[in-house]
């Protein structure tokens, strides 16, 4: 007989790099089955710098709650942007309870250093992520790597998968088709798990989903 389902605490959701609320759609639908209270924030991630959608996240998350504690699920882009929030004081540590990331960029992708650079499909890549998306590379100017460890409870899933030959062919090393599996990880990490899946698809994956809701009730994934 399994254990009764743990109660979560008011849950926030971020979605990826040019996606919106839409996307995390399958987990928000699974929180509120379970009774729990649930913000599915979206931002304009292709109008700013992480800097700036980090304070303006901040914002909206305190006008929804001001004071209890928050537990939180990230896709991609949105994983940097929890912890440029952290990091710049827009949203203390401490209200974090846990939180789960699935395929961020935490140490940046090679393709935001690659894909600017080309030719004919520079000025595409801008337009489609706008400035937080030039800030995401992997060297020591980008924004990945200027953020502090993280100090909060966090679980990292990343994807094994890429159904793109080209991107795969330029991370080289396992992926999952927009970041490279090493590049997901971050110091201060309590967990971490691999899943057969895309980047752009995680989020509506139920394995996945089911693993980040066992990390936010007990603080590990399923093994």
């Amino acid at each position: 007989m399994s254990s009764p389902a743990i109660e979560p605490t008011r849950v926030v959701l971020l979605h990826g790099l040019g996606r919106s609320t839409r996307s995390m759609l399958p987990i928000e639908r699974a929180l509120r089955r379970r009774g729990g209270r649930v913000l599915n924030l979206g931002y304009p991630s292709r109008s700013a710098d992480v800097a700036t959608l980090a304070a303006d996240v901040a914002r909206q998350i305190i006008e929804w709650e001001p004071n209890a504690p928050l537990d939180f699920i990230t896709h991609s882009l949105g994983g940097i942007v929890l912890r440029m929030a952290v990091a710049q004081g827009d949203l203390p540590s401490e209200r974090i309870r846990r939180a789960v990331m699935l395929g961020p960029p935490n140490s940046g992708s090679e393709l935001a250093d690659a894909l600017p650079k080309v030719r004919l499909f520079g000025p595409l890549y801008r337009r489609f992520t706008g400035p937080a998306g030039l800030e995401l590379g992997v060297g020591p100017e980008g924004v990945p790597a200027q953020l502090p460890p993280v100090s909060f409870e966090l679980g990292v899933i990343a994807g094994t998968r890429s159904m793109n030959p080209v991107f795969n062919a330029m991370l080289s090393e396992p992926n999952d088709g927009k970041v490279r599996v090493e590049r997901t990880k971050v110091k201060g990490m309590r967990d971490f798990l691999l899943v057969p899946e895309f980047h752009p698809l995680m989020m509506a994956a139920p394995d996945v989903i089911t693993q980040a809701i066992h990390f936010l009730d007990f603080g590990a994934f399923r093994r």
